[in-house]
């Protein structure tokens, strides 16, 4: 080998140990979080350079929460998943895909941020809608996702649910409420994203139900005053959990990595960018410094009518249950 040939087969060499030293981190997330993560992740990059001397790349996948899960129990490779459903992350750790005791993994029950929801109508509010009694009003089309495939979906309808009960409602009649509701869902939409695109463009409906993150997503896409926000008297509490994938991070080493990313979410930084992308933060300092952002309602806790999202989703979500009651497909 000439001195030639083994210098550039040194260097390749030495290329080739720069590339396999740079680990790759995959989150797999739900639908509406995509901005929040690119700008979670521009952040984490530097953070992570300048803490570990590490680079990093780091890879997104987006869709329905439920639709995700199920993705990674039937092999996708992601490192972490953050999701907007605790049950969904229960469903992997039924499967052995992430530890059975992953709420105690991280602060918060392992939910750096919440949310909640709320309804988007189009500008001027030309349907008069207030509050959810107006969703089940003759005429009025209401865009929302499906409960089966993504959290959103079952966030919709526990809060439409919660709102009857707040009001002193029985449960037949929150179920009768409900039912009236997805009588004016024109179709159900896979996911957050897929809901947003049926209503702004393809211009299905009149009020999307959807999580308040997605006002900034709307304003970024669609440009500001395309919709007006308006808030429900009542709503739930969406918790957004987080989990490290056991399975895949023994294979690629990557615990060290993917524990560092997830911890970094409650870091003020990230707690920061959460209230840009109207997520509400746990961190009650940066919490208060956006108090303006987030709008005070009633916010009812899945615990205090359902006893948990995993027994709301026995009761009404599973094959058979209270949803394929109430629904006829279209």
């Amino acid at each position: 080998m000439t001195k030639t040939k083994a210098f550039i087969a040194a260097v390749a060499l030495a290329a080739s140990g720069i590339a396999s030293a740079q680990q790759t981190l995959l989150n797999v997330s739900y639908d509406v979080a995509r901005e929040f993560y690119k700008d979670i992740n521009a952040a984490f990059v530097p953070w992570y350079k300048k803490t570990t001397g590490k680079d990093v790349k780091l890879e997104q996948s987006h869709a329905g929460s439920s639709a995700q899960a199920r993705a990674v129990a039937d092999g996708l490779d992601a490192d972490v998943v953050t999701m907007n459903t605790t049950t969904d992350v229960e469903f992997l750790a039924e499967k052995g895909v992430v530890a059975a005791d992953w709420q105690k993994r991280f602060p918060d029950n392992a939910a750096p941020t919440t949310s909640t929801m709320l309804f988007l109508v189009r500008n001027g509010n030309p349907k008069g809608i207030k509050d959810w009694d107006d969703l089940v009003k003759p005429g009025v089309q209401v865009v929302v996702v499906n409960p089966k495939t993504g959290g959103n979906g079952r966030y919709t309808y526990l809060a439409a649910w919660s709102y009857i009960r707040k009001k002193g409602g029985t449960d037949a009649q929150a179920a009768e409420f409900v039912g009236k509701l997805y009588k004016n869902v024109p179709v159900l939409a896979r996911g957050g994203r897929d809901a947003t695109t049926a209503f702004l463009q393809r211009n299905i409906g009149d009020v999307l139900v959807t999580f308040e993150s997605e006002v900034e997503s709307v304003n970024r896409e669609f440009g500001a005053n395309k919709v007006d926000v308006v808030y429900p008297s009542v709503s739930v509490v969406a918790e957004n959990p987080v989990a490290v994938v056991e399975r895949t991070v023994a294979r690629k080493g990557t615990a060290e990595l993917a524990k560092a990313y997830l911890n970094f979410l409650y870091s003020e930084e990230a707690q920061e960018i959460a209230a840009k992308h109207y997520i509400r933060p746990r961190n009650a300092n940066v919490l208060k410094k956006h108090v303006a952002k987030f709008k005070p309602l009633v916010l009812v806790p899945v615990s205090e009518y359902f006893g948990s999202l995993s027994q709301a989703q026995k009761v009404h979500f599973n094959d058979g249950g209270q949803f394929d009651k109430i629904y006829t497909v279209k």
